[in-house]
């Protein structure tokens, strides 16, 4: 069977039904969508009789919330799906859906159209499908030559009889004209769809999201990571008018706990998870304060992720996803027809105290030849190395000890706090160390190796991400950098700070960077890190090979 990048799946069986029958479902289509499914809950869509279907609208009920829930936390088996609920047929207590004449522009226009639909037609022109497809055409923006697939063979249909009611199950959810939820939305996980889609319920007319940005986003694990916070906002606002069009959006940036939440009067409602229920007292208490009447607080249950890590938070969550971005490609490696092909060269880079030599040194024992920029600056000041006299001749004899080797401490306290001195110095230093790194490279092809690793601090400083072909950045939280730094050199913790102002700060490298790790855990944890980097290199060197 051929596979989709985008589909919507149109679901309709029973909602009672299909809370038994959603990870059968999701499972079947998942081996034919790739990348977006739309998911659209139409109990009751008949496409057998010979009257064009219309679409059926439900009322939003605690089931119906329960069921978005669960399809939502069942997505999370398919990892690879982006599972959008559509709630544009829903409708809440004082408002109206979308109208039913309007084709909805989803922004990835379906290519295939999938259904539970169940019939005992059969053969290649089975008109049920002939008419699925009419009517996805005539409710969603659907690609060119769409393409249909009933689903019902590949599970086992529920037994109606087996199914449990629960008198609450159509209880009405209360709604509300204007409401507001908040966070960080970094990744759009399917927890956070969870809490928008029930925002979305939920609301009559306007939803207010504080977007969390600036100070709030400092105590974030792994914060280097979080998305830019446009793309951020562009990926909600996405999410959010694919899923209901018919509300009207406000994202704003959110430098502080409370945001708009406490000042705007049109506020009845404010979204909050399990976690965070005391952040929407707060804003009550702060609203009582600012003399405006208290918000309804409808709280989210948290959902578990069965595929979390001993580092890892045990609910879905950003900080998690973040954690596995280590070692992966986070931006493809600029092509450049300068650098030979073999071996293939990783600069390797990080501020002090990040962990960076032991990286290098795995990376070694794994197989990479490695090239120690620090150990090639030593040789570029030793007596007779390339910059040796050019140095003694910029700096000056008093720098020499009376073995004739240069005393770079003494030189140091001449660079290091002026500026321009240090650049004097380096731009007699790093062409030297660029010299003998080639040499080194040209041994290492030389010895059939397959790949160089070149460790350099100031990576990135001296321009030299040019003649590698991918940039790895180790990094750690900068108070974890300070006590390294203390307990290696015995400085201060003021002295250690300031050598981390005068570095590169862990954003500027990431923003340069194909491959992130971090060192913050166990050595354990680095290790697994390392090997996973180091096996999805082998995967692309091979790619890149074909």
């Amino acid at each position: 069977m051929a596979v989709f990048r985008s589909g919507v799946l149109v679901l309709t069986s029973p909602l009672s039904a299909l809370s038994r029958q959603i990870v059968p479902i999701l499972t079947s289509a998942s081996r034919i969508v790739e990348d977006t499914l739309y998911v659209h809950l139409q109990p009751g869509l008949c496409l057998s009789g010979p009257a064009q279907p219309k679409p059926t609208y439900i009322p939003a009920t605690k089931e119906v919330y329960n069921l978005v829930t669960k399809l939502y936390s069942s997505a999370n088996t398919c990892s690879h799906l982006d599972v959008r609920v559509l709630l544009t047929n829903i409708r809440n207590r004082s408002k109206s859906p979308q109208s039913p004449c309007s084709v909805q522009n989803l922004s990835h226009p379906p290519e295939v159209v999938l259904t539970d639909f169940h019939t005992s037609d059969g053969g290649q022109y089975n008109p049920v499908k002939q008419r699925l497809e009419r009517y996805a055409t005539s409710c969603y923006s659907c690609r060119p030559n769409l393409m249909s697939v009933l689903l019902y063979p590949d599970y086992e249909v529920a037994d109606e009889s087996e199914i449990s009611e629960d008198p609450s199950a159509s209880q009405a959810l209360e709604s509300y004209s204007d409401a507001v939820v908040g966070g960080t939305f970094d990744g759009l996980h399917n927890a956070h769809k969870i809490l928008l889609s029930a925002s979305c319920l939920l609301t009559e007319s306007r939803l207010l999201i504080g977007l969390s940005d600036g100070d709030l986003l400092e105590s974030k694990t792994l914060k280097e990571l979080i998305q830019p916070y446009k793309q951020r906002m562009d990926k909600l606002c996405q999410f959010l008018v694919d899923v209901k069009p018919s509300l009207q959006y406000e994202v704003v940036p959110l430098f502080d706990p409370f945001g708009p939440s406490i000042t705007d009067p049109a506020l009845m409602c404010i979204v909050v998870s399990e976690e965070t229920w005391k952040g929407g007292n707060a804003v009550n208490k702060k609203r009582l304060e600012n003399q405006l009447l208290e918000l309804a607080v409808h709280e989210i249950q948290l959902v578990k992720d069965p595929q979390h890590t001993d580092i890892e938070e045990e609910k879905i969550s950003s900080s998690s996803i973040r954690i596995r971005l280590l070692g992966t490609i986070l931006q493809p490696p600029k092509k450049n027809p300068h650098i030979p092909s073999h071996p293939y060269v990783i600069g390797l880079t990080g501020g002090s105290g990040s962990g960076k030599t032991s990286i290098a040194k795995r990376l070694e024992k794994l197989g990479a030849a490695l090239i120690d920029s620090d150990k090639l600056g030593h040789e570029t000041y030793s007596p007779g190395g390339p910059a040796y006299q050019q140095v003694i001749e910029e700096f000056g004899s008093g720098i020499v000890n009376e073995d004739g080797t240069i005393n770079r401490k003494v030189l140091g306290s001449r660079v290091f706090a002026d500026k321009e001195q240090l650049k004097r110095l380096t731009d007699i230093v790093w062409p030297a160390i660029v010299t003998l790194a080639k040499k080194q490279m040209a041994e290492a092809a030389a010895q059939d190796k397959a790949v160089c690793v070149m460790d350099a601090a100031v990576l990135l400083e001296a321009g030299w991400e040019e003649m590698v072909h991918e940039v790895w950045t180790a990094i750690i939280p900068d108070q974890e950098a300070v006590t390294r730094i203390m307990n290696r050199d015995g400085v201060s913790e003021d002295a250690a700070r300031k050598r981390l102002v005068n570095q590169l700060s862990n954003s500027e490298r990431v923003a340069k960077s194909n491959v992130v790790l971090c060192t913050v855990w166990e050595p354990e944890i680095t290790q697994q890190q390392v090997q996973k980097a180091w096996n999805l290199l082998q995967e692309r060197i091979k790619q890149s090979k074909l």
